[in-house]
């Protein structure tokens, strides 16, 4: 890659960023459905057509940061270590997170981050779009466990058990829990869980 191409890419990143940062912080003090997509371009400085550029639709502004876990399942099955079954690949995975305090697991006490997800969870268009993503991450998990039905239960179940423990550790943090204290149980149950999947 050329020094220009890189230059290129670093500033579509920067512009990228500086619009979806806006938005965010536009839809965290007035709520989604109050901001319009012009109050957005203007607090990024950039055109209208350019926001729809980088995002194609308003809620692609904010999800566009879950779109950065998108297919991770599969990937982890796929790609875990010889003599590692896919559930434990993925347990460990999100253990992993869980020890990170990793936003997509819903342990993490940041103010800017328990409120982004609740935005996510009171905006009926933002969960839908949600929603549509785990079909996605559900289909590509089933291909890399296999074929048939079976490969699709499995796939259903596993992100289900993850969608279930990453709202209850959201939803204990959002009652004014810390990310710490709460971490010894959110281990647990997802201890639990994978059990229960095995």
């Amino acid at each position: 890659m050329s020094e220009s191409t890189g230059l290129r890419a670093r500033k579509k990143e920067r512009t990228r960023d500086a619009i979806a940062d806006a938005a965010v912080s536009l839809f965290l003090e007035h709520g989604f459905d109050d901001v319009p997509v012009n109050d957005i371009a203007a607090a990024a400085e950039v055109s209208k057509p350019t926001l729809f550029r980088y995002f194609p639709t308003k809620e692609d502004l904010v999800l566009h940061r879950f779109a950065d876990h998108q297919g991770e399942a599969a990937r982890v099955a796929r790609e875990r270590p010889p003599g590692t079954g896919p559930l434990t690949a993925l347990h460990r995975h999100f253990r992993a997170a869980l020890d990170r305090h990793d936003p997509v697991t819903g342990l993490n006490d940041h103010p800017q981050v328990v409120a982004f997800h609740r935005l996510v969870f009171a905006t009926p268009s933002l969960a839908g779009r949600l929603a549509q993503y785990r079909i996605e991450d559900e289909q590509a998990l089933a291909d890399a466990l296999g074929e048939g039905i079976q490969a699709r239960l499995r796939a259903a179940q596993v992100l289900a058990v993850q969608r279930v423990l990453a709202r209850a550790n959201w939803q204990k943090i959002a009652d004014g829990r810390t990310a710490r204290d709460v971490h010894p149980e959110a281990v647990a149950d997802a201890d639990l869980a994978f059990d229960r999947l095995r």
